[in-house]
């Protein structure tokens, strides 16, 4: 799941032209340290939900690596 993740994260870095993470946080803030935005965040959840069903804002916002974690794993 962690490396489904990373790579759904270095697809959109690389998209804003931001160097790749090599791993994985689980403190790392995608806004903070990812320099993440709105639009940014928007895709990350349509990739999440595609690839593993779960809408990881349903029930409120999230900004570390370890809340998407644990969002995903209370869905399995």
């Amino acid at each position: 799941m962690e490396e489904i993740l990373t790579k759904m994260i270095n697809e959109i870095m690389n998209k804003k032209g931001s160097q790749s993470v090599v791993e994985l946080k689980t403190d790392a803030s995608l806004r903070n340290d990812y320099g993440f935005d709105s639009l940014d965040l928007a895709e990350l959840t349509v990739r999440i939900e595609d690839e593993f069903g779960v809408d990881i804002f349903e029930h409120g916002n999230v900004d570390t690596i370890s809340e998407i974690l644990k969002r995903l794993g209370a869905n399995e």
